[in-house]
């Protein structure tokens, strides 16, 4: 048999310690802990009690059983809702809703291993219906909401060309939205079955040797993940169970996860963070988690905070943007009486990380408590399941000024010393049983500090995506997947210096849009976060030119003159790069994808488009 790995938590050390053996099933408790005394020599210290957590569950199904059956009463979500009480589930509790839901699928004739697409809001029954997808077999895959900001044309093209290319079998979503749902599928559809969540079954004792997860094996796809937007949705991210334990495995090191930790997050379930992170991790690995609204956050960030200081929350994540955001949008008459000293760590991911994103937010947080080193980095992507690399925790964030002109004429990363500098933070090293290289538009690969395409290999790397061979195909270099984005490793940490589609070339040199519009945000009346920069391009010149669009809330004609004015001499001041268009516009112009990163391609297509009508 090949190697097993046993991790062993201390409840009092909140340590995590990994054993080896290469017998073919789990050595015992006591086995472990002397194992544990034995290696003091590699610097880990004996633990003196344990808690052994089955890490090894072959399928989502058989861990949930374990649940069931060894901690039944143990908290496993607790739902904040805004205007209502907070909801605590146990595992019992959960487990019995997702058994009706697995009910449910069967009466309406889903078979395991077919699709089920939820289209829900931030509820029980999007737990529920989660889980009981899972126990019965079946693959769920998340669409998000409809919201206000979308229009119901373009919300109907995303899930018309989800349903064309997953081929569900069915979509279970609430009775006032199953007219939208059935309005978006052709006469020719996959879908059998547009399920209701008032047609759902009654919570019932889950019989786990009847229902079709408990048949399903570890190499057999368990879920999809899809990105933002219809090309995303066109792209199902499809991963195996043993793909999501390796990563779970790996990352639980990575982020030193304990019995004492408590996870609280308010992300989107749709995106891999939220989905892998915020919701099957505290499941399966058995860690209790406080799940809040994304709208409810967005609206008062504060929410956040309250949270972790209620339920001694220890671990969160969140998006760059999120971390100004609540540095800037936190009032502090939200924050009375809020402690925060739990939060051992706060995981910047899933966008380019900024330096003063991390440094505000831990500024405007240390008086309530919050760890000076609390914050830390992650490289993360849906087709790796998750993580990619992580940062030390309890150490400074990595940031280094590298010279802005060799990166952007060169394609190196070097110190800056007197040069204008660019601030580049670290994401980290790989996780365990990852890894990482830099290859060059031929595939080749590169020195450190040498710019070029980030490529992963793992243990935890996607099936393919679903029902697309072809671009499954296109992804990958032999075993490498082709990330599409451009860093650089330093001393065995990654900079991830942006997205290879998002380069702007002008006269050679390689411009990151999220670079100018960093610059931009730091104008008076430029709304932060609310900047995109693209490049379009100038036949005659034959290369591109850089346009800028930024919102404001002035409305004065002459007002908005000005700010763009000032706006384009600082880019072109902290850059050198000169912009050949500023455009300033309302507060909601700019698109968002549905993970909230900025589109730049679709605001382009926009701004373009806009132009010519004029």
């Amino acid at each position: 048999m090949g190697m097993r790995i046993l991790y062993l938590f201390s409840q009092e050390t909140r340590g995590l310690i990994v054993t080896l053996t290469q017998r073919g099933c789990f050595i015992t408790l006591g086995e472990a802990v002397s194992q544990a005394q034995a290696i003091q020599t590699a610097h880990v210290k004996p633990i003196p009690e344990t808690v052994v957590t089955g890490l090894m569950m072959p399928t989502f199904t058989a861990s949930l059983e374990q649940a069931w059956n060894e901690r039944p009463d143990m908290p496993a979500i607790t739902l904040l809702q805004a205007g209502k009480p907070d909801v605590s589930l146990s595992t019992r509790e959960m487990l019995r809703g997702a058994a009706g839901y697995a009910q449910t699928l069967a009466q309406a004739g889903i078979r395991p291993g077919e699709v089920v697409v939820l289209i829900l809001q931030h509820s029980l029954e999007h737990i529920y219906a989660y889980y009981g997808a899972i126990l019965h077999g079946a693959i769920p895959s998340i669409m998000p909401f409809l919201t206000e900001k979308l229009l119901p044309e373009r919300y109907r093209a995303d899930l018309a060309a989800l349903v064309a290319v997953t081929r569900p079998a069915a979509i279970l979503t609430y009775p006032e939205f199953e007219g939208e749902v059935r309005a978006s599928l052709a006469a020719d559809s996959s879908v059998r079955a547009v399920l209701l969540t008032s047609q759902a079954l009654p919570p019932c004792d889950p019989d786990f040797s009847a229902l079709g997860g408990s048949r399903r094996r570890p190499e057999d796809i368990v879920l999809l993940q899809h990105s933002s937007g219809t090309t995303g949705l066109q792209k199902g991210v499809a991963l195996s169970h043993q793909a999501v334990f390796n990563q779970l495995h790996s990352y639980a090191r990575a982020i030193q996860l304990n019995p004492a930790d408590v996870i609280v997050s308010w992300l989107p379930l749709y995106h891999d963070m939220g989905l892998i992170a915020g919701f099957l991790m505290p499941a399966l690995l058995h860690i209790p988690l406080v799940l809040l609204s994304p709208f409810d956050w967005v609206r008062a960030p504060a929410r956040l905070m309250q949270a972790v200081s209620r339920y001694h929350g220890t671990l969160s994540w969140m998006p760059n943007f999120a971390f100004s955001f609540c540095a800037q949008k936190t009032r502090d008459r939200d924050l009375q009486d809020v402690d925060l000293s739990s939060w051992r760590a706060l995981i910047n991911c899933s966008e380019p990380v900024r330096w003063e994103s991390i440094q505000d937010f831990t500024r405007r947080f240390a008086a309530y408590g919050l760890h000076p080193l609390a914050a830390s980095t992650c490289y993360a992507m849906a087709e790796n399941t998750f993580a990619v690399t992580q940062s030390a925790l309890n150490e400074p964030v990595r940031m280094e000024a590298v010279d802005r002109d060799r990166l952007q004429m060169d394609k190196l990363a070097v110190p800056a010393g007197e040069q204008p500098a660019i601030e580049m933070v670290s994401t980290g090293k790989p996780i365990e049983q990852v890894q990482v290289k830099v290859v060059d538009a031929a595939g080749a690969s590169l020195p450190e500090r040498q710019v070029g395409e980030v490529a992963v290999r793992s243990h935890c790397m996607l099936t393919g995506y679903y029902n697309r061979p072809d671009a499954t195909e296109k992804a990958l270099a032999g075993d490498w997947y082709l990330t599409g984005d451009y860093g650089y490793l330093a001393e065995g940490e990654l900079f991830i210096t942006g997205r290879k589609k998002d380069l702007i070339i002008v006269g050679g040199k390689n411009i990151y849009p999220q670079d100018l519009e960093m610059l931009a945000m730091t104008v008076p009346g430029v709304h932060a976060g609310r900047v995109v920069a693209f490049g379009v391009m100038d036949e005659k010149a034959g290369t591109e030119e850089v346009y800028m669009v930024a919102e404001a809330d002035e409305a004065d004609a002459q007002q908005r003159e000005l700010i763009a004015d000032t706006l384009r001499k600082t880019v072109t001041q902290g850059s050198a790069v000169a912009l050949r268009g500023v455009r300033i516009v309302d507060a909601g112009w700019i698109i968002k994808t549905s993970s909230g990163k900025t589109a730049r391609s679709a605001n382009r297509d926009k701004f373009l488009s806009e132009l010519q009508s004029v």
